[in-house]
């Protein structure tokens, strides 16, 4: 007990007593002071004592899939920056292969008395996943919000970059340049945000007159291997030009071009999805839609805020207006491609 309170003393800035008095329930401690002394707790993993239990600490869960594609750190540094501005005290939870999942996540946050949760990229994104660790959320009425397309029947508020718009905004910004063989790179089939591009291309093409072919759509994983191997398929059957599901993606897809012999972007042209930091410093600069991550953070955490106060909050999803960055990485159509897809051919012209 002697080393926890001297623990969370350091770490809050007070006193040993000044603890003491927080944990024993005792007059004569600020609202702030308490509140720093209880959020210490939660984050140096300590018990709280059984009289404070039922409240909730101030902090927030970050649950990311990962943290090697570059749009997760810069989301994470958008709400972690936002959350603290109004008082609260981030928890990064991310994802690794063989450890601890979203589902273990849930609970460990749950487990803390966190105020909230805010979710990037997670599960009910994925049709075919297992989503019973919402419902735990739902049960215990835990204040929560989704970045990004989820699966139907999950009630929570959503903030979401408009994947539509960003495949019109690709597919115009290719067939202005005179390709008419457009391929796409998207997610695993299951995953909404790639069924919503997908259903976009098909409308954009479709209202022009064309069918966009099976043949010029692949799944993979959003890796750049993933892309590689996708791109790869794609260029054998004649495609020009990829919009892809995210940056890493449009790497591969440049990858594979340059394996085999071809220039990005005089003979292939590749647009990314995220505009991640750094694409326009890689050679040729990734032409990519920029997702409004500061504004769809802020948004996330002023829905998040509006729950944990009691505010009735909007469970509508929130959509906002991607743009497209147009960079080296996509040009005109190679002259000596001939149409080898009649529906978009036809509906690019």
């Amino acid at each position: 007990m002697t080393r926890r309170l001297a623990t969370v003393a350091k770490k809050v800035g007070v006193s040993e007593a000044t603890v003491s008095r927080v944990l024993n329930g005792k007059p004569g401690v600020s609202d702030a002071t308490r509140a720093a002394v209880l959020t210490a707790l939660d984050v140096l993993g300590y018990e709280r004592p059984t009289q404070l239990r039922g409240e909730r600490a101030r902090l927030v869960g970050l649950v990311l899939p990962e943290l090697s594609n570059p749009i997760f750190p810069a989301f994470a540094e958008v709400v972690g920056g936002a959350l603290a501005q109004q008082g609260f005290t981030p928890v990064l939870c991310t994802q690794t292969v063989g450890g601890v999942s979203e589902a273990d996540y849930v609970e460990l946050l749950l487990q803390q008395h966190v105020s909230g949760a805010i979710f990037f990229g997670g599960l009910y994104a994925q049709a075919e996943s297992s989503h019973e660790h919402y419902a735990r959320l739902a049960e215990r009425n835990l204040p929560t919000v989704l970045m990004n397309a989820a699966i139907d029947h999950l009630d929570f508020p959503r903030v979401s970059c408009d994947d539509a718009v960003a495949v019109e905004q690709g597919m115009t910004h290719l067939a202005s340049l005179g390709h008419e063989r457009i391929g796409l790179i998207l997610g695993p089939p299951d995953h909404v945000p790639s069924q919503r591009k997908l259903a976009a291309a098909r409308r954009w093409i479709g209202a022009r007159g064309g069918e966009l072919p099976d043949t010029a759509v692949e799944h993979a994983l959003f890796t750049l291997e993933g892309g590689q191997a996708a791109a790869s398929r794609l260029i054998q059957r004649g495609v020009t030009a990829v919009i892809c599901a995210s940056d890493p993606i449009a790497l591969g897809a440049i990858r594979s071009a340059r394996r085999r012999g071809l220039s990005v972007p005089q003979d292939f042209s590749v647009i990314g999805y995220d505009d991640s930091m750094f694409m326009n410093c890689i050679d040729p600069p990734l032409t990519t839609v920029r997702q409004p991550i500061e504004a769809m953070g802020r948004a996330a955490v002023d829905l998040l805020s509006g729950q944990i106060s009691g505010t009735p909050v909007d469970h509508d999803e929130l959509l906002f207006e991607p743009e497209l960055v147009v960079r080296g990485s996509t040009g005109p159509a190679p002259r000596a491609a001939q149409p080898q897809q009649p529906g978009v051919e036809a509906a690019t012209r």
